[in-house]
C-alpha cells in the first residue's frame, strides 16, 4: 500500500508517520516544514513542503501534481482546517479513498470563528471516505456540523508503556508541560503555585514549566512578580528528558480552555502521575474526579484545588491506586502500537470497499 499522509510540520503529524510507516510499503509526505531525521522512517518517500495557509492558492495544485506522480493507494490528512481543505482540493474528481484525522481546534474551536470556517470545517468532514477522532465528544461534535460517511474513535497512542514507577521514590514534583499558548492557561497554573508557595505545608513541593511558546516570557515575568522560588522553566526538552519529568512527578497539571484526548496526559497517566485537569468532555472520557485524578470546575479557584491534589499526591497509598487504575487504562485504549494497527485497519476497509488490490 503506498500512502500520501498531509499534515502540518508538528510533532503529531510526525509521530504519527514513524507509527504507522510499518503498517504500509511506501508514504509520502506534505507538510509545511522539514521532517526531523528521528522521525523518517526507511520506507519515506518524497517529501514535499507547502504552505498551509487559507492565502497558498497554489498548494493544492502542487498536492495535485504529488498525487498524479507517486500514485498513492490512499491519502490521510490531518486536521479539518484549511490543511484538509488544500488536500480536498487536490483531492476533487479523484477516486482515491482519504481519512482525515481531527485534532481538537479545527473542530472544537475554528467553526466558532465564523460561518466561512464552519463551513469549510463542514465542507471538509463530509468530504472525506472515513473521519477520526480521539474522543467521543470529538466524534459528536463531527456528525453535528455534517454528514460523515464514516467516523472511527481513537488516538495515536503514547508510544510505549513505561516501567511501574516506584511511588515511595517519587520526589515532591509538579509537572506542566502543555505549550505556552492563551489556549493552554498555563498562567492560570503560574498564579496557583503562588498559593502553594504560600501554604507552609507543601514547602517541599516544586513545579516544572516545560515547553514553550508565545507566552513563555511573560510566564517568567509573572513568576518573578510573584516572586515564586520553587518554579522551573526547561524549555523546550527532548522526548527523553520529557519521560524523566514525567517519571519524577507526582502530579500533572493541563487546563486548557479546549482540547481533545492530549498525548501528554496518556503520557503522565502512563508515568504515574495524578492528573489534575480542567473540565472537558474528552478529559472526562479519560479521569473520574476523585478517583483517578481530579478535575477542577473553576480555573478561577485552581490554588485550591491544586493543594487539595497535592496532599493527595503526597499519600503514596493514594497514588499508586489512581495510578494503577490509570496505567490500565493507557494499556487498554492509549499505546501507539496498537492504535496504529487500527488506523491501518481502517486503511484496508477502506481499500477493500472501493475493490483495490493494493489492499491485500
Amino acid at each position: 500500500m503506498k500512502l500520501l499522509l498531509i499534515g502540518s510540520a508538528s510533532v503529531h503529524t510526525f509521530r504519527y508517520l514513524a507509527g504507522i510507516a510499518p503498517h504500509v510499503d511506501e508514504i509520502h509526505l506534505v507538510t509545511s516544514g522539514p521532517l526531523p531525521a528521528r522521525y523518517h522512517a526507511a520506507n519515506v518517500g518524497r517529501v514535499l513542503q507547502v504552505d498551509f495557509s487559507l492565502r497558498a492558492l497554489t498548494t493544492a495544485s502542487k498536492i495535485a501534481a504529488l498525487i498524479a506522480a507517486v500514485q498513492p493507494d490512499l491519502v490521510h490528512v490531518h486536521q479539518a482546517n484549511s490543511v484538509a481543505w488544500h488536500a480536498r482540493r487536490a483531492l476533487a474528481g479523484k477516486a482515491l479513498p482519504w481519512v482525515l484525522t481531527t485534532w481538537g481546534s479545527d473542530v472544537l474551536l475554528l467553526p466558532q470563528q465564523s460561518r466561512l470556517m464552519k463551513r469549510m470545517v463542514a465542507a471538509n468532514l463530509a468530504a472525506a471516505s472515513a473521519v477520526t477522532s480521539d474522543s467521543l465528544h470529538m466524534a459528536a461534535v463531527c456528525r453535528q456540523l455534517a454528514p460523515l460517511q464514516r467516523m472511527a474513535v481513537l488516538n495515536f497512542g503514547m508510544d510505549q508503556l513505561p516501567p511501574a514507577p516506584d511511588i515511595a521514590a517519587k520526589p515532591l514534583q509538579v509537572l506542566s508541560c502543555r505549550l505556552h499558548k492563551p489556549l493552554y492557561r498555563i498562567d492560570a497554573i503560574v498564579r496557583a503555585w503562588a498559593a502553594v508557595e504560600a501554604d507552609a505545608r507543601f514547602a517541599g513541593w516544586r513545579l516544572t514549566v516545560a515547553a514553550s511558546g508565545s507566552e513563555t516570557e511573560a510566564l517568567l515575568q509573572l513568576a518573578q512578580s510573584l516572586q515564586l522560588t520553587r518554579v522551573e522553566f526547561t524549555g523546550f526538552v527532548t522526548p527523553e528528558v520529557l519521560a524523566g519529568l514525567y517519571r519524577d512527578a507526582r502530579l500533572f497539571v493541563s487546563v486548557p480552555q479546549s482540547d481533545a484526548t492530549s498525548i501528554s496526559l496518556l503520557e503522565a497517566m502512563g508515568h504515574g502521575c495524578l492528573p489534575l485537569l480542567s473540565n472537558l468532555p474528552a478529559n472526562l472520557e479519560w479521569v473520574l474526579d476523585g478517583v483517578n485524578g481530579a478535575i477542577v470546575e473553576d480555573v478561577g479557584r485552581l490554588g485550591d484545588a491544586l493543594k487539595a491534589q497535592l496532599l493527595r499526591a503526597a499519600d503514596d497509598r493514594q497514588l499508586a491506586a489512581a495510578v494503577a487504575l490509570n496505567r490500565r487504562l493507557v494499556s487498554d485504549k492509549g499505546l501507539q502500537q496498537a492504535n496504529m494497527a487500527r488506523f491501518a485497519a481502517i486503511y484496508h476497509e477502506l481499500l477493500v470497499c472501493r475493490g483495490d488490490t493494493a489492499a491485500h
